[in-house]
Parts: C-alpha cells; sequence; structure tokens
C-alpha cells in the first residue's frame, strides 16, 4: 500500500515538473511583460504597465491583431463546417476507398507546419490566390479540419446507432433527420471545434508568415519584431495572444464535456421540440 502511494506521488511531481518546463518561458515572458526596464534581467527593474500602453498604441500591432481575428474567425467556421460534412460522411457512408479517405483527411497536422506553408504557397501562387488575407484563411482551413472532423466524429461514435433508424421511421427524412437528430446531438462538439480551431489558427505563424505576403497576423508580427529587435513588446503581445488562445481551448473543453442527458434530447426529439 505504502509503495502504491509513492509511486502516485512520485508520478503526480513528475507531471508537476514536467508542466512547469513547458510553462516556464511562458509564466517569465508573462513576468517580464510588467518589467520597467527595457532588456530582461534579474533582479527586476520595476513594476510597470509601460509596454502595454505602447503595444496597444501601436499602429502595426492593431492591425496585425484584427488581421488575426478576421482570419481566426472565417477559417475556424470554415473549417468546422466542412470538418463537420467530413466526419459525418465517414460516420454514414460506406464506399469504396473509405481508409484511404480517412487518411488524407487527418494528414496536414502531421506534415511539418515549414512544408505545408511552403507547398501552400507554391499552390496559391499557381492559382493566383496568394498573398493576402484569403490566403491564410484557405491556409488555415486546411490546417484546422482535421481538429474539428477529429472532434465530430469522436462525438458522432457516441450516438445510439439507432438513433437516425428511429428517426427514419417515423417518417423524417435525411435532411430532416440531420437538422432535427444528428445537429442537436454533435452540437457541443460542433462549438468545441471552432473554438479549437480558432485557437489553432490564432497561433499558428508558420503557414500564415509563407502566405501572407503583407497581410501580417499577430504571430508573424511578433516573428518579424524579433528579426527587428528586442523589443519588450514581444512579451506584451506574446502574453496577451497565450491568454487568448488558453481561454478558447479551455471554453472549447467545457463546451465538449458539457453534455445535456441523453434521457432529454430523447424526450425532446419526440415532442418534436
Amino acid at each position: 500500500m505504502r509503495a502504491a502511494g509513492l509511486v502516485t506521488w512520485i508520478l503526480r511531481a513528475y507531471v508537476c515538473l514536467a508542466l512547469l518546463f513547458v510553462f516556464a518561458p511562458i509564466i517569465t515572458s508573462f513576468i517580464y511583460s510588467f518589467d520597467a526596464s527595457r532588456y530582461a534581467a534579474f533582479p527586476w527593474g520595476g513594476f510597470s504597465t509601460q509596454w502595454y500602453g505602447e503595444a496597444l498604441a501601436d499602429p502595426a500591432v492593431a492591425s496585425s491583431f484584427r488581421n488575426t481575428v478576421i482570419v481566426a474567425l472565417l477559417s475556424a467556421s470554415l473549417a468546422t463546417a466542412i470538418g463537420f460534412a467530413a466526419a459525418y460522411t465517414d460516420y454514414r457512408y460506406k464506399f469504396f476507398g473509405k481508409n484511404a479517405y480517412l487518411a488524407l483527411a487527418l494528414l496536414p497536422p502531421t506534415i511539418p507546419a515549414i512544408i505545408l506553408g511552403l507547398a501552400m504557397l507554391v499552390f496559391l501562387s499557381r492559382v493566383s490566390l496568394s498573398g493576402g488575407l484569403h490566403s491564410i484563411i484557405i491556409s488555415h482551413v486546411v490546417y484546422a479540419i482535421p481538429f474539428a472532423m477529429a472532434l465530430v466524429r469522436l462525438r458522432l461514435s457516441q450516438m445510439p446507432a439507432d438513433l437516425e433508424a428511429v428517426a427514419w421511421n417515423l417518417g423524417a427524412g435525411q435532411w430532416l433527420t440531420l437538422r432535427s437528430v444528428i445537429l442537436p446531438f454533435t452540437l457541443p462538439a460542433i462549438l468545441a471545434a471552432l473554438f479549437l480551431t480558432m485557437a489553432v489558427s490564432f497561433d499558428e505563424y508558420a503557414i500564415a508568415w509563407f502566405v501572407s505576403g503583407f497581410s501580417e497576423t499577430l504571430p508573424v508580427h511578433i516573428l518579424i519584431l524579433l528579426q527587428r529587435e528586442v523589443s519588450p513588446k514581444v512579451n506584451v503581445i506574446g502574453s496577451v495572444a497565450f491568454i487568448i488562445s488558453m481561454t478558447l481551448i479551455v471554453v472549447a473543453q467545457i463546451i465538449l464535456f458539457a453534455r445535456a442527458p441523453a434521457k432529454t434530447r430523447g424526450r425532446s426529439f419526440k415532442t418534436g421540440s
């Protein structure tokens, strides 16, 4: 019994150390975003919000942040819609080459972002679509679809196998069943996929750097700032971007696991509500 308790504490300590190792640079960047000194050094130069004021007043930061929000909203919406369609196709239909279909649909995140960004640049240049926000949106949709598809597939795998058949027996067509049964059941996964893909798009910089042209997103602007100078605004921008990304991911987790009771869903369907 004592040995089991010791192993548990060792595992907990290991997890805590791993999390500390991962988050230490982020925490350090957040702390030094309030440092009065221009260059990060120990000891601290004093508390100041000067760099937040300069970052907020910088037109380039405001423009890149606006671009990031636009790209994240549009790419997340498109990726979630396409991911739902791809997941439902996999769930509902049997067809030749289904394994290849799944492999190709889930492939983009397994490709290094630099290689995918270069490939998207070549492709978009060939079709005269490179060098703008639309280029980033298209590329991020391709990159984010598998995340949305995976979440919706997970939710569909939890659906009772005879639920659609019951709807059909009650006279509902495929489109009515999709609208009244499938969409309400998968809604938590759809909303979670929307926030998750938004976070993926908000953080992504390698692909955006290749295809954006002069339309900088916030991560690309951070990279450019680091290449030009060592600016304290990088800590500010990075801290804000991290908080937004983590908020989106936490919201996605909350929505995904906050499920309505199955009896309630079945009862509302039978009453036609």
